[in-house]
């Protein structure tokens, strides 16, 4: 730590030792004057008296009544913050992986906070005061603010935004001006401070629609029409005022203000005293949400939240960065340390954060544990996302024609996956009981895209309509089953109709802001008629398509089905393996995979056997 902070810090130090020493020498001057006058150095009771046993236990009653009174309201209008030293915080920025962008920003921010005399009084800049961290949960932004407090070397205060949160009308406000009062104590005494409020959003959400004061504590919390109490508005009050005030002088400033007011009054003005002015408080406040959107838009104006951070999930890369940052710190076997091992669970984990991938090594090192071993493996982490993105497998009887059923539906969707999914990687086909699914297909892109093309679009309906297709196929009619399947591609239909251009009209749903059904692109664009009928159109026309499609390709189809009903799960390569050997065999691959004894067991086993969804 370096710079005007640390100047700051060693100037305070230095006053506390001197205060110090003039407390110590008049307790030692006490003492040795009453060694000079034949008594003991050390103070003694005082000598009740007979008496006192009549009324000493009515004082003593009197003052246990009082501190039952008064230390619950003592405690009410305390701050609820948690102060961290920086060496109790073991986070720092070589802790944080995958956001280098946004660490890159935020150390420039404590270079100002380190040094703000270089930046206020050379540069005439004014520093930075707040900062909002917004974005998803857990994507970092608690671990971020820790390792800014570490890397300061500055007193960190911790609260939860809800914690000021009081049942007592204006105690809230109270609280709040409370923490900063400590955060500002904190700053002037240790050359600065970093003061981190979590969830903002409990205590600054928008005014807007806020009632007039209706008079008195007992109307206070009354809810206008948008829902938002009183009591809501006058919490953003004190905020947006405590934000504006960092600069508040001391109490001893104001003493010290208040007997030059005094003396002033009985001076000529060319003899009169000056006033102190203000001297900076060099504090730092960070708050965190994930509903940026929420807050007042005070509290976003310059002056108080001057930089908004935004914490996104991590890409492709920085999910790498972070898989190498976990495996150091946890036991695996070697294999984790091949490279294209690791890239493979990096393009897999899309949509993870870090807290996610940190719990996706945890739930590994849980499953090695159960089998008694002491690292994890590549099986164990592929085996903990499934269970953690789809739910434990359930034990579930069956009846055969049912089980074929699942396996047929699910064959069609790997089967269209395989022949229109462009670029996908076909990962788990099951039958295995998850949750509520009979069975699945885990699919994805081998690479990391935010685009789609509209061919690929309707590729996607085609694989969500392929299990209904399978199933007319080889049965002659559809079930139940196919109900998800047709929620996924009437949800695309609509994307493609409503929002891209993609119907045969240029009109875009989304342009609608009032109404009853704002917001619902669905229900907007199947309410409109020749939006349904665009739905309806592009839904049939793909259903026609993964028929063809499915059955010019019974064989790739009766081979995943029996290779399902034999094993119940493929995975990864298994699933091309069958399939590249239903294509090179043709029609009657089935009988290459399995024999008739094959099936006779299939029979026997399968109403016990547990499903996977």
């Amino acid at each position: 730590m370096a710079g005007t902070v640390a100047i700051k810090r060693e100037r305070h130090r230095r006053r506390r030792l001197r205060t110090l020493a003039i407390i110590l020498g008049v307790i030692a001057v006490w003492m040795y004057s009453r060694i000079f006058d034949g008594n003991t150095p050390w103070p003694h009771m005082p000598q009740l008296g007979p008496d006192a046993m009549f009324w000493l236990p009515g004082i003593i009653l009197i003052l246990l009544l009082g501190l039952v009174l008064v230390v619950p309201m003592l405690g009410n209008s305390r701050s609820p913050h948690v102060t961290f030293r920086p060496e109790e915080i073991d986070v720092s920025f070589a802790d944080v992986h995958g956001a280098d962008r946004l660490k890159e920003e935020v150390r420039h921010t404590l270079d100002v906070l380190l040094d703000y005399r270089r930046f206020r009084d050379e540069m005439g800049g004014s520093p930075r005061r707040g900062v909002l961290f917004e974005g998803p949960p857990g994507t970092g932004k608690t671990y971020m603010a820790k390792a800014m407090a570490a890397e300061a070397e500055v007193p960190f205060l911790y609260v939860s935004a809800t914690a000021f949160q009081s049942m007592w009308y204006g105690m809230t406000a109270r609280k709040i001006r409370k923490f900063f009062k400590d955060l500002r104590k904190a700053a002037r005494a240790e050359g600065g401070a970093i003061g981190f409020i979590e969830e903002i959003d409990a205590i600054g959400l928008s005014r807007s629609g806020v009632s007039a004061p209706a008079g008195g504590a007992a109307r206070s919390m009354t809810l206008n029409r948008s829902g938002v109490s009183q009591e809501t508005g006058g919490t953003v009050n004190e905020l947006l005022i405590q934000m504006q005030s960092f600069d508040s002088p001391p109490f001893s400033s104001k003493v010290k203000g208040l007997f030059k007011d005094v003396v002033n009054r009985y001076l000529a003005p060319e003899r009169q005293l000056k006033k102190d002015s203000p001297e900076y408080t060099n504090i730092l406040l960070i708050a965190a949400t994930n509903r940026a959107a929420a807050l007042d838009p005070a509290l976003m104006r310059p002056g108080r939240f001057d930089r908004v951070l935004h914490f996104d999930l991590p890409s492709r890369t920085a999910r790498l960065a972070l898989i190498d940052y976990f495996l150091s710190g946890k036991s695996h076997d070697h294999e984790m340390g091949e490279l294209d091992v690791r890239e493979d669970l990096a393009a897999a984990t899309l949509g993870y954060t870090p807290a996610s991938l940190e719990r996706l090594f945890d739930e590994a090192l849980l499953l090695a544990l159960r089998d008694d071993r002491s690292a994890l493996t590549c099986a164990d982490l592929w085996q903990a996302r499934m269970e953690i993105e789809i739910g434990l497998p359930e034990p579930l009887d069956l009846p055969e024609h049912e089980r074929r059923t699942i396996a047929t539906h699910e064959a069609g969707h790997a089967t269209a996956a395989y022949l229109v999914g462009k670029g996908r990687k076909l990962e788990v086909l099951s039958i295995i009981k998850r949750k509520e699914a009979l069975g699945f297909l885990a699919h994805r892109l081998r690479e990391e895209r935010h685009t789609q093309q509209r061919s690929e679009m309707l590729a996607s309906i085609q694989i969500a309509l392929a299990g209904m297709v399978a199933e007319e196929l080889f049965f002659d009619e559809s079930g139940s089953g196919p109900a998800g399947d047709l929620a996924t591609a009437t949800s695309i239909a609509v994307e493609m109709v409503g929002s891209m251009g993609m119907g045969g009209s240029l009109i875009s749903y989304r342009a609608l802001d009032g109404g009853p059904l704002a917001g619902n692109l669905a229900a907007t664009v199947l309410a409109d008629e020749h939006g349904r009928k665009a739905v309806d159109g592009l839904l049939a026309s793909q259903k026609q398509e993964a028929t063809t499609l499915l059955a010019g390709n019974r064989h790739i189809i009766e081979a995943l089905r029996d290779q399902l009903l034999l094993r119940s799960e493929l995975v990864d390569e298994e699933i091309i393996d069958v399939i590249e050997g239903a294509v090179a065999v043709g029609s009657g691959a089935i009988r290459t995979l399995i024999d008739l004894r094959d099936e006779d067991l299939i029979i026997q086993r399968h109403p016990g056997d547990s499903g996977f969804l």
